[in-house]
């Protein structure tokens, strides 16, 4: 039996995909593109399927053809870009998590973790959001991540499909590209690393809820291995920490002095991110799986630097 990753070729499916192979999974990597340099090292012990989320075919012959047991759903069109071609977003977002949930239903797959997103909500809301806070998402992908929690909940409840849901802030790591309004966070790290200035679009007082990759991929890995019975909902918000960009870039100089990053803001997107809630509260993933992030803000900083150099040939 196989473990499937939509967008597998991505940011965080690769890192997943590497989590998974060297705990001996067998691994099935389902990506729009045909290849990616962020798998160059597992290349070989990963099986890659070239396919397009919003082709129902393509997809139930994936999950058919590989004997398909768990499903890592991480592939979505981000922020900018959604907003950029919303039809495009609805597409991939929303008629492909459709999709894999029907092809879970025909294939009895165990489980479907899917990757939602702290832009599902919107303005007028506290500055710290629980599980319970009321989701008025003001972007396209904020809108199809909502449809995709909803429409997980409704497959569990009809067809009793093993939905479980991870709703992340912005994700920073080693090889994380732009196409989402939150991507300076990543971005204000890796191009110094690379020894390149970096012009941030936000404000120094920006300010969002961050998780470190490391502790992405094990949350997900954590969520579709707990026991069913501990789960008293199927989408869980996940705690990151949240330093300002002037503090972040504080941190990034420390491990590098000298670096050349300025600010630039760019009107639209300070509007998104200050759209989001500055924190996320995982209080119900500790107290019901268990779940505890492992990477603060120097810690993440710190190892993300030194991944990115070490494997610099993989990220850029």
């Amino acid at each position: 039996m196989s473990k499937l990753i939509t967008g597998g070729l991505g940011f965080i499916g690769s890192h997943l995909a590497r989590k998974l192979v060297n705990a001996g999974e067998d691994v099935v990597l389902f990506d729009v593109i045909p290849r990616s340099r962020l798998i160059d090292d597992i290349r070989d012990k990963v099986k890659t399927v070239q396919g397009d989320l919003g082709n129902w075919a393509q997809v139930l012959e994936a999950v058919k053809k590989y004997k398909v047991s768990a499903i890592y759903h991480t592939a979505a069109l981000l922020s900018a870009s959604a907003e950029e071609a919303p039809l495009a977003a609805y597409a991939v977002n929303a008629n492909g998590t459709f999709h894999i949930l029907e092809a879970a239903r025909l294939f009895d797959v165990e489980t479907v973790v899917f990757l939602s997103t702290i832009a599902t909500y919107g303005t007028g809301i506290p500055d710290r959001v629980d599980d319970d806070v009321i989701q008025r998402p003001t972007t396209m992908y904020g809108v199809t991540k909502v449809f995709g929690e909803r429409l997980g909940e409704y497959y569990n409840t009809k067809f009793g499909v093993n939905f479980r849901g991870l709703r992340f802030p912005s994700v920073i790591g080693p090889g994380r590209g732009g196409g989402g309004a939150s991507a300076y966070s990543s971005l204000i790290i890796q191009e110094p690393a690379a020894g390149r200035p970096y012009e941030a679009y936000v404000d120094e007082e920006a300010r969002i809820p961050l998780l470190y990759i490391e502790d992405a991929v094990q949350s997900m890995v954590a969520l579709e291995r707990a026991p069913a019975g501990r789960l008293e909902r199927r989408v869980y918000n996940i705690e990151g920490f949240s330093p300002a960009a002037g503090q972040l870039v504080a941190s990034i100089k420390q491990h590098m002095p000298g670096v050349q990053i300025r600010f630039s803001p760019d009107p639209e997107m300070v509007r998104i991110v200050r759209s989001w809630p500055r924190e996320l509260d995982g209080s119900n993933a500790r107290n019901d799986w268990g779940w505890k992030t492992r990477y603060g803000l120097e810690e993440a900083v710190s190892h993300f630097i030194k991944e990115f150099q070490a494997r610099r040939h993989l990220y850029e």
